[in-house]
């Protein structure tokens, strides 16, 4: 018997609410992560802060930058190429000093390394004064780290567009730190980021094994 809407009303209300939660379903399964893409304090259901990933992305889309430490030292390097002929060389810095024996190099957006540049030299600033001596550099690190991961959990803000890699030295030696987007950071005796990363890892790689 073929039910009509006078037979049955209430079965082809429920039959329209199965098809409307079917086709919820299946956009939800289409967009995926993506729904999740604007909101940087809503993790997704696989357990990503998107926006964290959109950073990364564009940490792998700044020049190379790479850093190799040695048993008296740590050198750090970077691909500085310039949008045109016509800007001053001398303008565009990509290896920063953040005290006389902590330096910084970046890969990512500029503006975003100026931020935590200066960020950096203030804490480093503020322990000397009050310590009268020169900042760890795993201190240092730490607090750079930490605002970092503070703008991975507020409203109003980003992630910072731009991953780091600190090298200094002091009592423990010398150290080499990578600081990504999400805050999170740790002691590598080399590393590397940005554009052609893997073929720079291979490099810095043999470099450690010899």
């Amino acid at each position: 018997m073929r039910l009509t809407s006078d037979e049955n009303p209430s079965g082809i209300r429920l039959a329209k609410f199965i098809l409307q939660g079917s086709f919820f379903s299946f956009i939800q399964l289409i967009m995926g992560d993506s729904q999740y893409s604007f909101s940087l304090t809503t993790f997704s259901p696989s357990g990503k802060l998107v926006q964290i990933e959109h950073a990364l992305t564009a940490v792998g889309s700044g020049q190379t930058s790479l850093g190799i430490k040695a048993a008296n030292g740590v050198v750090i390097a970077t691909e500085k190429k310039l949008p045109s002929i016509l800007v001053d060389e001398t303008s565009v810095q990509k290896i920063q000093i953040l005290t006389p024996n902590i330096g910084v190099v970046y890969s990512g957006m500029g503006p975003d390394s100026r931020v935590l540049v200066r960020k950096s030299r203030k804490q480093a600033e503020q322990y000397h004064r009050l310590y009268k001596e020169a900042i760890p550099v795993t201190q240092l690190v730490r607090e750079t780290a930490a605002v970092m991961q503070e703008f991975t959990q507020s409203g109003g803000v980003r992630p910072f567009g731009v991953s780091l890699l600190v090298a200094g030295f002091d009592d423990k030696g010398p150290q080499l730190y990578q600081v990504d987007p999400s805050g999170s950071y740790f002691s590598w005796k080399a590393s590397a980021m940005g554009k052609n990363v893997s073929n720079a890892k291979d490099i810095s790689r043999e470099e450690v094994h010899r």
